[in-house]
């Protein structure tokens, strides 16, 4: 039988990706998980802590993951720098190849679309990333850091992108996109990572 703490977080993931953060009320989550008022209070102490544990307990392990593989990719490429192929595999993988319910992704959706996820990258993420930018400094020390930064970004969008979606290529597991496909992310990403830009070179659009 499910408990009480559970059955508070599953409502709330569902609720908050329906209906949005700030359309959904504590009295809402407690009406449709059969629970009281002091329930969630004893449990999470607020609706921000709510959402926090939320997303702790699906990201928590990916990140832990994630750090683990960038320590063993670290170790092995001592005392030089682990290369961006190998970086950009401990980021990825974890997160590609977990398990994902369409309630949470339908819940990082609306955080996005809310404007909530600045702060939530912040509380949650902000170590964790630290410590990827590092390894990438090191990985490619003659990137620009503005070069950098945007690779970075253009890397979490294609990842986000192929997370909230559900191609023809997922139709044998849509909530689990094959080993080969979240290869291919790695590939693609460290191949924009490689890539040579020239800031003095315009691009021609009308020839």
């Amino acid at each position: 039988m499910i408990d009480t703490k559970s059955k508070i977080l599953d409502t709330a993931e569902s609720l908050f990706g329906k209906c949005g953060y700030a359309a959904t009320s504590l009295r809402h989550i407690i009406s449709e998980a059969g629970v009281n008022l002091a329930a969630i209070h004893y449990h999470f102490g607020s609706k921000q802590d709510l959402l926090d544990q939320v997303i702790l307990r699906k990201v928590r392990p990916i990140n832990k993951r994630r750090l683990e593989l960038l320590d063993q990719f670290e170790a092995e490429a001592a005392p030089g720098p682990v290369c961006i192929e190998k970086i950009l595999e401990a980021f990825i993988m974890p997160v590609m190849l977990s398990d994902r319910s369409p309630e949470f992704l339908k819940l990082m959706g609306r955080i996005h679309a809310e404007g909530l996820m600045p702060e939530i990258a912040r509380r949650h993420f902000h170590l964790m990333m630290e410590r990827f930018f590092t390894a990438i400094r090191q990985a490619m020390p003659e990137m620009p850091q503005e070069e950098l930064e945007w690779n970075v970004h253009f890397t979490l969008g294609a990842m986000a992108h192929m997370l909230s979606v559900q191609p023809v290529v997922f139709a044998e597991s849509p909530s689990k996109p094959s080993f080969k496909v979240a290869w291919q992310l790695v590939a693609f990403a460290s191949s924009g990572f490689r890539a040579a830009t020239d800031p003095e070179k315009e691009i021609e659009v009308n020839r």
